[in-house]
């Protein structure tokens, strides 16, 4: 599971909204990837921020009676039927006859490598919609999906550089295929470096960002890659024209006296 598959979970998980299958998949990547934890709270204190600071409004009885109509149509218990073959095949009819996705499919994909938050189908759609409307009910008032889940520091960081007048990149290919492209802006007095196919490093490393303004080098942050090499990380303090952005190998946590311990991996000029 890659870090945004987990952060998709971490909202559905906010809500209370995931299947016993998705809590458990929810609940074995936090304990592998505890840096996560940053989605899952940041899920949490979005859910808890819009029902603090939304003025309670009652509902149009609209609402409620559309929100239990839906309801209604569904089947509420499937049928059981003697013997794992009959049973299988009587619970899929009886979904189809509803028009919502039987559970077989899901866990076929999920065996088969696919997230879990990647073959939510209906059922755990309308879930979530259920999830939205109980909020609505509740008096928190109106929410949309895009409200509940901000996206990470990075990102709005990356589209603030990229949307400003004076935006600029520059990118370098590593012999191993690895990309890493500099974003900056001096409008906007961000940088940030974006990476496909960084390695793997092992727990008690981690990449460090760094400003190297002409032979000093300042530390700008710590920054790990998902599954895939990909990362997106902002550059802490303010990047200088003409400064090259580098990436070496430290301890977890970062260099412990502030230098670099290693050449670097990455180095990108600004110039």
């Amino acid at each position: 599971m890659n870090e945004r598959d987990f952060a998709d979970l971490a909202v559905g998980h906010a809500l209370n909204a995931l299947s016993e299958a998705d809590e458990r998949a929810y609940q074995e990547a936090l304990a592998g990837n505890p840096h996560w934890d940053h989605h899952v709270s940041g899920a949490a204190d979005a859910v808890a921020a819009i029902s603090a600071s939304v003025e309670p409004v009652e509902p149009p009885p609209s609402v409620r009676a559309s929100l239990f109509a839906r309801i209604s149509e569904l089947p509420q218990e499937p049928v059981v039927v003697a013997g794992p073959e009959a049973s299988s095949s009587a619970g899929d009819e009886d979904f189809a006859a509803a028009g919502v996705a039987s559970v077989e499919p899901e866990r076929e994909l999920v065996s088969a490598g696919a997230t879990p938050a990647s073959v939510w189908g209906p059922r755990r759609w309308f879930t979530l919609a259920a999830s939205l409307a109980a909020v609505l009910i509740l008096g928190f008032g109106a929410v949309s999906v895009s409200q509940l889940v901000s996206p990470p520091a990075s990102v709005v960081a990356l589209r603030s550089i990229e949307q400003a007048p004076d935006a600029q990149s520059a990118s370098t290919t590593l012999p191993d295929g690895t990309v890493a492209t500099a974003h900056w802006s001096p409008s906007t007095g961000q940088s940030v470096l974006v990476t496909d196919g960084m390695p793997a490093l092992a727990a008690d490393k981690t990449y460090e960002l760094w400003f190297v303004r002409g032979d000093t080098p300042i530390a700008a942050g710590t920054f790990e890659p998902d599954e895939a090499g990909k990362a997106t990380a902002v550059l802490k303090g303010e990047m200088h024209a003409g400064d090259i952005i580098a990436v070496t190998i430290e301890p977890a946590g970062g260099s412990p006296d502030g230098t670099p311990s290693t050449a670097p991996v990455v180095a990108v000029a600004t110039a």
